[in-house]
């Protein structure tokens, strides 16, 4: 895995990846269509390409009979695709049990047909790296599969990821009496506010140790600071927590993707500080957010300053989940130029369509959000979201901000509030647009509190045209 030296490397490297430039702000001058500039986003988004080489993972002595450890045979046929010039390794049909998988620029991870790979339980075998834990920086247990600094990387095929997590490992480290913990055992609590605390003293993240004797759980694929990412085709089940975060990335497809985890944090696709994100086709049943854009939380999204910028979700499909498309709560580097379209949203389980959650603690800016064609069936809350009292609410300096948010030809059958709006008197959340939407079934009327611009044309609730809130 990637050793002390590359990781002692990215910190003389600056927190700030090589590359980044803020985008032009759209900010309060809205263009009048909000859409013109995806065409130019898309046209930047293209997975890499690898060379016509192939590496069978068997043929590094991996063997598919779900008992023996393989995180050594992966290392190798990594390594020595990477040494090639890059290619494909191949994992065949059969049930590969693995520790932690690193990818090397060049390769692309196949999973053939029925192949899965099952993640061990062991925690000895996911080595401390370089991450980010709920947009905190430290030393912790590697992901599943990880990837530092690297160009050109994917994983692909119809086959299966099986984080291997649940109620015996993993989950039990939430500390929820419902999954396999007993009051009295450990969980999480005492490292997440040690972290915290660190965070907030400036403590260098060289001296933030966590992973081994520690309850920090892993995330399931990681790419970090990597340009060209593209995963694609397979199935990820029983993450021990977020799944797909590629973090300080350029350049990131996420396609085609069956994604299902009911364990606590599963969010389903993270992008973290992020530019330049397409995420199509995927379908998310989830124990918590479908979708949640991050940038980095409180002092370390200061320090950071990382934006996450121009994410498109299309033809995605969420089932079970806390909220679909949305963005927060670590998103104090900023989020900006959000596109969702096309997508089907549609479960009681699943609690809000659209959500932004922000506070005083986190602050950051979250501006230019515009989502259109959403079909949403039945959601538990609410069809837009943008809360600012989530959970430490006002206690904080950093007044949060949110502007320029669009919502255009939404349709839903049923929630309990079509638009739940609440930000605070000193930070109003300003521009809010609805349009050409019919919100079917609503049990409550409409929330806004300090919101500044709030516009509502052609909006239908419980089948009559409303004007106001």
């Amino acid at each position: 895995m990637t050793g002390r030296r590359a990781f002692l490397k990215a910190l003389a490297a600056g927190a700030v990846a090589a590359g980044y430039r803020p985008a032009p702000r759209l900010g309060a001058q809205a263009p009048v269509d909000p859409w013109r500039e995806l065409p130019d986003i898309l046209a930047r988004i293209t997975p890499p390409v690898f060379a016509a080489r192939t590496f069978d993972v068997t043929s590094f002595g991996a063997s598919g009979d779900n008992r023996s450890d393989n995180t050594g045979a992966f290392r190798g046929a990594i390594a020595a695709c990477a040494r090639a010039g890059g290619g494909r390794v191949v994992v065949p049909r059969g049930e590969f049990v693995s520790g932690a998988i690193e990818l090397k620029s060049g390769v692309d991870l196949h999973l053939a047909d029925g192949a899965t790979i099952r993640f061990t339980r062991d925690t000895r075998r996911y080595p401390l790296v370089f991450t980010r834990w709920e947009g905190m920086e430290l030393m912790n247990f590697s992901p599943f599969i990880y990837a530092f600094e690297q160009t050109n990387i994917a994983i692909t095929g119809t086959g299966t990821l099986d984080g291997n997590a649940g109620c015996a490992a993993w989950w039990p480290w939430k500390g929820r009496t419902d999954c396999g913990w007993t009051r009295g055992e450990p969980n999480q609590d005492a490292d997440r506010n040690r972290l915290m605390e660190m965070v907030e003293r400036g403590v260098p993240v060289r001296q933030r140790i966590f992973g081994q004797g520690h309850y920090l759980r892993p995330q399931f694929v990681q790419p970090y600071r990597c340009t060209n990412v593209l995963i694609e085709g397979v199935r990820l089940r029983n993450s021990p927590m977020w799944q797909i975060h590629p973090v300080l990335c350029t350049n990131v497809t996420v396609k085609d993707l069956t994604i299902e985890a009911s364990g606590p944090n599963t969010d389903g696709c993270d992008p973290e500080s992020s530019r330049d994100v397409l995420i199509t086709n995927c379908s998310f049943d989830t124990g918590d957010d479908c979708i949640a854009i991050k940038a980095g939380r409180n002092a370390d999204g200061r320090r950071v300053r990382v934006p996450s910028e121009n994410i498109v979700i299309r033809q995605c499909r969420m089932k079970n989940g806390h909220g679909g498309v949305t963005i927060g709560s670590e998103c104090t580097g900023g989020t900006r130029n959000v596109y969702a379209e096309d997508c089907e949203l549609d479960s009681p389980e699943l609690e809000f369509a659209v959500r932004l959650k922000n506070n005083a603690m986190r602050g950051g800016t979250i501006e230019n959000v515009f989502a259109r064609r959403l079909r949403v069936g039945q959601v538990a809350k609410a069809a837009l979201t943008i809360d600012f009292h989530y959970e430490e609410g006002e206690r904080g300096q950093f007044p949060p901000v949110v502007r320029n948010v669009a919502l255009d030809g939404i349709t839903m059958r049923r929630a309990e509030y079509a638009l739940y709006l609440r930000g605070f008197a000193g930070a109003p959340i300003r521009d809010v647009r609805v349009t050409d939407c019919d919100f079917g079934e609503v049990a409550k009327p409409n929330v806004a509190e300090h919101v500044e611009g709030l516009s509502l044309r052609n909006v239908r609730m419980n089948g009559r045209v409303v004007a106001g809130v």
